[in-house]
């Protein structure tokens, strides 16, 4: 594999020092570019571009071509490891994510076990190491998968949800059947996550989307345990590298000091936590990613920029922050006002690094 180029996210990620604040962005790879739309349109359906490691790989690349980004993410699907247990991972325009099979009943999770990496899930594995091959050491690639507890959302509810009925049902009334589930989850992403790593990549996220739809107990119990699992069963290093972990649970704000305490090196923030604040709980213990809010994209350059200056100095001087929106990037957004923040962030951030 080519030596890597820009280092940046990795050393930040691990608090090391760097000349500048790296830099990407949840859904960079996505609706917003008109070269994505072309590829998505040449594919014919979302699940096509997921499982074609060619399409997938191009996809990866393209934001790019286009920005100086400090890290890449493979382009795939937080929900591919229940499609490969056999729920039938289906998109409906307009309505996000369906699965054809839902987990309700004890009966139904001792159904599932582990999938076959290289086997089910292989297209993914492919992806990355092509995507390696022809990122060619220009930035690192970063691998990821959704939560156990966000995958769980997904699988009992059959699709995205505004309440969670379902799945809290399960919870609170059968906690033993919810806990099985999000144990076969865990070993799954576990396994997941290691065969990314084997195939290349070079840091990982973990999504929990859903854990703030929580209390704080049961998101200890349900969600940020087996996060910490997972993370005590990763490989560490390859390629003489550590291999840093970021852990990004949307509206978990409130929990930073518990998160930090599970292995991770970095914690994803949403736009709804002070930044500033966030770095006075944790202390050392781990890096900070985000957070700025997506909608200020859709601002004139100078509005901009002073988000981008706002951000950086709550955060302050020294290492440790990588700079990201507080979610997935918005559709609509123009693709001229990414570049804009891109080269803010390179450009105002310098003299904390001095």
């Amino acid at each position: 594999m080519s030596e890597l180029k820009n280092d940046r996210y990795l050393r930040a990620l691990l608090k090391q020092p760097v000349d500048k604040t790296p830099i990407w962005i949840m859904r960079q790879a996505g609706r917003y570019l008109p070269e994505y739309r072309q590829v998505r349109e040449k594919a014919g359906d979302f699940m096509t571009l997921c499982t074609t490691p060619e399409l997938a790989c191009e996809v990866t690349l393209q934001p790019l071509r286009r920005y100086d980004l400090d890290a890449s993410i493979i382009f795939s699907d937080i929900l591919t490891i229940p499609d490969a247990m056999g729920l039938g991972l289906h998109f409906i325009t307009g309505e996000g994510p369906k699965f054809h099979k839902t987990v309700r009943s004890a009966a139904d999770v001792a159904n599932l076990s582990v999938p076959d990496m290289e086997d089910s899930l292989g297209y993914v594995m492919d992806a990355i190491r092509l995507t390696r091959r022809e990122i060619d050491g220009k930035v690192p690639l970063i691998g990821f998968s959704g939560s156990p507890w966000t995958l769980a959302c997904y699988m009992v509810e059959g699709s995205s949800s505004k309440d969670f009925a379902k799945i809290k049902a399960m919870m609170f009334d059968t906690p033993a059947v919810m806990h099985d589930l999000l144990s076969v989850l865990a070993k799954s992403v576990t396994a997941y996550l290691n065969a990314q790593i084997a195939a290349g990549a070079q840091a990982l996220m973990l999504f929990d989307t859903w854990g703030g739809a929580l209390s704080g107990p049961n998101y200890r119990e349900f969600s940020l345990a087996y996060m910490q699992q997972i993370i005590s069963g990763l490989t560490k290093e390859n390629d003489g590298r550590r291999v840093p972990v970021t852990v990004f649970t949307k509206g978990g704000g409130q929990w930073l000091s518990h998160m930090a305490e599970v292995g991770a090196d970095a914690l994803g923030l949403d736009w709804t936590t002070d930044l500033s604040l966030a770095r006075y709980q944790v202390g050392d213990k781990v890096a900070l990613q985000g957070n700025m809010d997506p909608c200020v994209l859709y601002a004139q350059p100078e509005r901009i920029k002073t988000e981008v200056k706002e951000i950086l100095k709550a955060y302050g001087h020294g290492s440790g922050h990588v700079f990201n929106l507080g979610h997935g990037i918005h559709p609509t957004i123009n693709p001229e006002h990414v570049a804009v923040l891109v080269d803010a962030v390179h450009a105002e951030s310098i003299q904390y690094h001095q």
